[in-house]
């Protein structure tokens, strides 16, 4: 079983910048694949960003490419997402989850509570 912990939202003025942090419980985390969703007010979750166990692939949404950047530390069982240029669009709950699997797939294990993310106009 994989606990994860999410860090670092928060409300930002559009134009600005967060960190989030996810930190990951248990021995196994360098074998999973990671992902980033999130999931806006009366809208259903959606995709943001991926990266495989190495760190080496990722995957990026169209809506945040070239604004987002996720990366891992696997000595800290932490993955992050560094979110710059932010919209108010991109308000939403970001939740963090585990793929079992160590290549980025449409399957995710284990998921996080959420972290609140809210972009001022």
């Amino acid at each position: 079983q994989v606990q994860l912990v999410e860090f670092g939202g928060g409300l930002v003025q559009a134009g600005g910048s967060l960190r989030l942090s996810c930190v990951a419980s248990g021995r196994t985390f360098s074998n999973y694949a990671m992902g980033w969703f999130r999931q806006a007010p009366g809208k259903e979750r959606e995709f943001v960003a991926a990266i495989d166990w190495s760190g080496r692939s990722t995957k990026y949404a169209a809506s945040v490419k070239g604004r987002f950047t996720i990366s891992r530390d696997n000595a800290k069982n932490t993955v992050y997402l560094q979110m710059n240029s932010l919209k108010p669009e991109d308000t939403a709950i970001y939740y963090c989850a585990a793929n079992r699997g160590s290549y980025i797939s449409s399957v995710y294990d284990y998921w996080g509570q959420g972290t609140q993310v809210t972009v001022s106009s």
